[in-house]
């Protein structure tokens, strides 16, 4: 019975391996091409690893403009999906007011509604207001389209905060914004974190809107840019948009590094307090 209790797991760790393995093998296509200055679609380490595709793609102005352009759309759209939405959410936690349900019933209503119904609409209004072709008006779309959410996502993250340490702040002498800054805040860390990717990454993949929105080619963001490499008549340099998609996931990379030590200051914070 001791055998078969380790030979058994042994065997489904090993076989759930394999699979894992297999599912990561096209995750190392873009690492492969990317060095390899004649890929294909083929798996396969280049006989000269090089890095002229990256130099290439860098000289020639394919990424410094558009990840501008990206990166101001998506540091825009997340500060003020974080401050919105904490705005929001924290009469929705602390306070009970007539239709309370109602208000948080028409939030999660908002949050399902398909984005794409609504950009025909959008669009008109946009043109009305002057707003198209601009980066203002894709990080107002951005912005809107995830504020139902993250404001319910964020109001469950405040509801896990004791009242109790805000009634401790105030009985000190501090005032509702203090609490709120000094108490409210650190203890939400994980929630304002896990809002502020989740709006980042939204506004950073986002391909649809900013194919409509911007008509102008110094406005278009890396999303939209990436049908650079791909040619007339199916050609495709397959070096060039795998380093291109390298370089576009760092980013998003360095951002998920950087909250991963936020929630666990956030945590050991709140648990000290």
């Amino acid at each position: 019975m001791a055998i078969r209790r380790i030979v058994i797991p042994t065997f489904v760790y090993i076989f759930l391996t394999l699979i894992g393995l297999y599912f990561l093998i096209p995750l190392l296509w873009p690492i492969f091409a990317s060095i390899n200055t004649s890929a294909t679609l083929a798996l396969q380490w280049p006989a000269v690893p090089s890095l002229d595709n990256y130099i290439t793609i860098i000289t020639n102005g394919l990424v410094v403009q558009p990840f501008t352009n990206s990166l101001i759309m998506a540091v825009s759209t997340m500060v003020l999906v974080v401050v919105l939405s904490g705005l929001a959410a924290y009469p929705l936690s602390r306070y009970n007011f007539p239709l309370k349900a109602t208000v948080m019933y028409l939030i999660l209503f908002a949050s399902a509604l398909p984005i794409l119904a609504l950009v025909t609409p959008l669009y008109a209004m946009y043109v009305s207001l002057n707003l198209t072709d601009t980066l203002q008006g894709c990080i107002l779309f951005f912005t809107a389209s995830a504020l139902p959410f993250s404001i319910w996502l964020m109001k469950n993250f405040l509801d896990s905060v004791p009242v109790e340490m805000e009634e401790a702040a105030w009985i000190d002498g501090a005032n509702i914004l203090q609490s709120f800054w000094y108490i409210m805040l650190p203890m939400a860390a994980p929630g304002i974190s896990v809002v502020g990717v989740w709006s980042f990454l939204g506004a950073w993949t986002n391909f649809f809107v900013p194919l409509i929105i911007l008509q102008t080619p110094e406005l278009q963001p890396a999303s939209v840019n990436i049908y650079t490499f791909f040619g007339a008549y199916g050609q495709v340099n397959y070096g060039q948009l795998a380093a291109y998609a390298m370089l576009y996931a760092l980013p998003a990379v360095a951002l998920y590094t950087l909250v991963s030590r936020f929630f666990v200051k956030g945590i050991s914070g709140g648990l000290k307090g």
